[in-house]
């Protein structure tokens, strides 16, 4: 499931998100676009990213380049190899459980802490929207994505920064871990309507209710990530 090189990679689209960076480029802010396309499945698990072709792709020097690899080895997002280069992380199970012992906390923590509704829905309802409507295109990629989202927005109402970049980093790895999935519409598909009824709960202004859903959720997704990983199946 791994591969050497992302020489077979289109990298037109990450061209485009060069008029991303601005005039003040940095090297958080290339690690940031790397880091979201990681997310949406752009670079799998195992791939060697190319200095030379990403770094003409969104016209940035190669020490900015590497400062941003160096940010998203860091975040356990890449692991850089000697002599070979920097390689997107194959996680391991024990990865797998990791990350879901730390969306448990943030994500039902920021439910919990909600006070009195209305709550501010808009970003939740709309990664719900964007899933349902990929799913109805059959782009069961763009679903996992619109996936990822809804869980960011749901920690996003914690409204903290600092739980913003955690969560930012912790689901873009957990996305290399859905690339395990044989069918993916049949592990998103399921989740669509849960994502759809943790909002309807929200909406009715049922923080703890929703944060139930949510426990429950989270626990069955870790099981059935656990389950299908290769080092499982022995």
């Amino acid at each position: 499931m791994t591969a050497d090189t992302d020489s077979g990679l289109e990298l037109s689209e990450l061209a485009a998100d060069r008029a991303l960076l601005g005039r003040t480029s940095t090297a958080e802010r290339v690690a940031g676009i790397l880091r979201e396309r990681i997310a949406q499945g752009f670079f799998l698990p195992g791939v060697r990213l190319s200095e030379e072709r990403i770094g003409n792709a969104l016209g940035v020097s190669r020490n900015t380049l590497r400062e941003a690899f160096r940010l998203l080895t860091h975040e356990r997002l890449l692991v850089h190899r000697l002599n070979k280069g920097a390689f997107v992380r194959v996680l391991s199970a024990a990865d797998i459980a990791d990350i879901y012992r730390v969306r448990n906390l943030v994500e039902c923590a920021a439910v919990r802490g909600l006070e009195d509704p209305p709550y501010p829905l808009e970003q939740v309802a709309g990664a719900v929207a964007d899933g349902e409507r990929a799913a109805e295109r059959n782009e069961w990629n763009d679903c996992g994505t619109a996936n990822i989202h809804f869980h960011q927005a749901l920690a996003g109402l914690a409204g903290s920064e600092r739980t913003d970049d955690l969560m930012r980093g912790v689901l873009a790895e957990l996305r290399l871990a859905f690339h395990v999935m044989d069918d993916p519409r049949r592990f998103y598909e399921p989740y669509l309507s849960r994502n759809r009824e943790i909002l309807t709960t929200l909406e009715d202004g049922d923080a703890e209710g929703a944060e139930r859903m949510l426990g429950f959720y989270l626990e069955d997704s870790r099981r059935q990530v656990i389950e299908a990983y290769p080092e499982q199946r022995g």
